[in-house]
């Protein structure tokens, strides 16, 4: 009996102290935090990509007649005004041309002075009733045919002049030479491409950009244009044509951009274009607040009535240098911990600094 009453002394002592102990244990202080607000954000993002400079208007400036070139004035790179001599090929043939028509003209002219005196004898004898009148009908035909040969000669001798002036290349506008394709002693044909005249006046940034690209951010009405030589020297463009169609070899869509007349920024420069997408809203939160729950991240938020915390799973939409943007899982005016949250767990006390 004494033995079971020191057994049942020894069990409440016991239960005493697991008692006192349990009050004696403090609740653990709350975890100094920092936390931010999320607050909406307005993001713009930039793709940088190389165009070049190109005039508004450039023509090819070829011969109208086949011959041989003979003498090149210019070359790449040359200034030239309108009417300027670029090329000349050789004339021989227009020359013998040329007098050839005229004389068939000076032998039809001297016909025409035959005829026209024949008809005057003709019309004078018809008044004394010594011709016939088939007579004076001949004569006149004769006339009037030579009269058209005349006509005819004289076309043909201007037709000459024109094909020997054929024979000069002269720039049609002033402006710069981009290409050249021909050099002296070459054959060149009627209408192939000798010289490539790049036009003074208005300047175009022409830039490739891929599909992908441009159907994800379509181009902005302006855009921010620097040269790759100088950064420095930056100006603001204007799109004024986008291709219909895409390029079936490098799948790119051609974009042009009004640069206004820049006569500073030399021709074929290499030059960086800012094409931003459209303003949109956007959640983004620092790198510090990400933590991960299994494979998926995560962030602790704050209760601002109890001041615990909790963990939320996220979707991340893109990474930034400093920050994320997080496509779902928080809203606006939510408290996200971005320094303290390493010994946190779900429903623990926490003292967040001020922002």
């Amino acid at each position: 009996m004494s033995k079971n009453i020191g057994f049942i002394l020894i069990a409440a002592s016991f239960t005493a102290l697991s008692v006192v102990g349990g009050k004696a244990e403090p609740e653990p202080p709350p975890i100094v935090v920092r936390a931010v607000t999320v607050r909406p954000a307005s993001t713009v993002e930039a793709t940088y990509l190389t165009g070049e400079v190109r005039a508004r208007v450039q023509s090819d400036l070829s011969f109208r007649v086949n011959g041989r070139i003979v003498e090149r004035h210019v070359d790449v790179g040359d200034r030239v005004r309108a009417g300027d001599l670029l090329a000349r090929l050789d004339a021989e043939e227009q020359k013998a041309d040329i007098n050839v028509a005229r004389a068939n003209l000076e032998s039809a002219e001297a016909q025409l002075k035959l005829a026209d005196l024949a008809f005057e004898r003709q019309r004078n004898l018809s008044k004394t009733s010594v011709t016939t009148q088939a007579a004076i009908d001949q004569a006149q035909e004769d006339l009037a045919t030579s009269r058209e040969n005349v006509a005819a000669a004289t076309a043909q001798l201007d037709n000459a002049r024109q094909l020997f002036g054929y024979t000069e290349l002269t720039a049609d506008a002033d402006g710069i030479i981009t290409a050249r394709n021909a050099e002296v002693g070459q054959i060149a044909k009627a209408a192939q491409p000798i010289f490539t005249l790049a036009r003074n006046g208005q300047r175009d940034g022409v830039f490739d950009v891929q599909e992908a690209l441009y159907l994800r951010y379509p181009p902005a009405d302006r855009l921010a244009l620097s040269l790759i030589s100088d950064p420095t020297r930056e100006i603001t463009g204007t799109v004024r044509e986008i291709s219909p169609t895409i390029d079936g070899l490098t799948g790119t869509i051609k974009v042009k951009v009004n640069m206004g007349e820049e006569q500073n920024w030399p021709l074929g420069a290499p030059i960086v274009g800012a094409f931003e997408s459209p303003q949109r809203s956007t959640i983004e939160v620092p790198w510090s607040a990400l933590t991960v729950v299994g494979d998926a991240p995560a962030v602790w938020t704050v209760d601002p009535g109890t001041q615990t915390v909790s963990l939320r799973k996220i979707t991340i939409g893109k990474h930034r240098t400093s920050s994320v943007e997080v496509a779902d899982g928080i809203s606006v005016g939510d408290a996200v911990i971005v320094e303290g949250g390493k010994f946190l767990s779900p429903g623990r006390a926490v003292l967040v600094k001020p922002e």
